[in-house]
């Protein structure tokens, strides 16, 4: 695939409707037009999220919104069944892969999304229990009949992509990533998607440096602090570019509606950390030297 086929930086949308800020009509299209003047043009949503209301939220939206769909790049997720109001028949939170139920999943998406096709639909969470033929066989005919362009995974490892490319092809694997959350660095995850070329996209690329106080995110916040003058950033866009450093070529999902954060995630991407830099960071986040 080639590396250019979604923005640098992702806007996620779960937090655009019930689970979030509760955007209205008209500024969702403005968050929407935001983003596209600011080179984000891929919009990251799952079939869950709002309890199954954001995507007919931001459907409703950009069908007002006279933004061009060849302009955009659409991502949903399926598989998790949610428990919620508009679920009353889940009792307990499971997943489904059915063949059947993929393929119903998808055609909902696109329906609450006003669009004829995804750019890319990504199995939400792996299942012990799923099937990759049958997977495989839903997949194919959604391509087939042109509902989706790209098929992905989200935070599988790299023993369960690999057991499920067998069967079909996996163009990306959306994984949880930052400073504070690093594991797919170090278990093989990271690199597994190199050696097959699959895209790697990152959900909660600010960790928890801003959501707790703690001594790792204390130590973050002093070492991050002695470079923002070297970068003339702050310290979430050089989070960002200690994730966009990595060679796996990583696309972050930033969540933030902030339409100043959403521009500076994007400055973001012209920050080149020198390496020292880029391993200072690391450190401050390990509380200890590399081995």
């Amino acid at each position: 695939m080639t590396k250019n086929k979604y923005s640098k930086v992702i806007a996620g949308a779960m937090t655009w409707g019930k689970w979030g800020k509760q955007l209205h009509q008209k500024d969702m299209i403005s968050l929407m037009n935001h983003c596209i003047d600011n080179q984000i043009t891929t919009f990251d949503h799952a079939d869950i999220y709002g309890d199954y209301t954001t995507e007919i939220d931001f459907g409703n939206a950009f069908a007002e919104s006279n933004i061009d769909r060849q302009n955009i790049q659409l991502i949903s997720k399926c598989g998790i069944q949610y428990i919620g109001q508009t679920r009353p028949e889940n009792k307990v939170k499971h997943y489904n892969y059915s063949k059947d139920y993929i393929i119903w999943s998808t055609e909902q998406s696109l329906k609450k999304l006003k669009t004829d096709y995804l750019d890319l639909l990504l199995l939400h969470r792996p299942s012990p229990l799923m099937q990759s033929e049958e997977i495989a066989e839903a997949i194919s005919i959604l391509k087939q009949q042109g509902k989706i362009k790209d098929f992905g995974v989200s935070n599988f490892t790299a023993s369960q992509s690999a057991l499920l490319s067998k069967y079909i092809p996996i163009s990306v694997n959306q994984i949880e990533f930052s400073l504070t959350q690093h594991t797919a660095m170090h278990d093989g995850t990271l690199d597994q998607m190199q050696l097959n070329n699959t895209q790697s996209m990152c959900w909660s690329p600010l960790g928890s440096t801003f959501r707790e106080d703690t001594e790792q995110t204390r130590r973050i916040h002093k070492q991050l602090g002695r470079l923002l003058q070297k970068y003339n950033a702050t310290e979430d866009q050089l989070l960002l570019a200690w994730i966009l450093k990595h060679p796996a070529n990583i696309l972050p999902v930033v969540g933030t509606t902030n339409t100043k954060r959403l521009s500076g995630a994007i400055t973001a991407t012209n920050i080149t950390l020198e390496l020292e830099d880029w391993f200072s960071i690391l450190v401050a986040s390990q509380g200890h030297k590399v081995p």
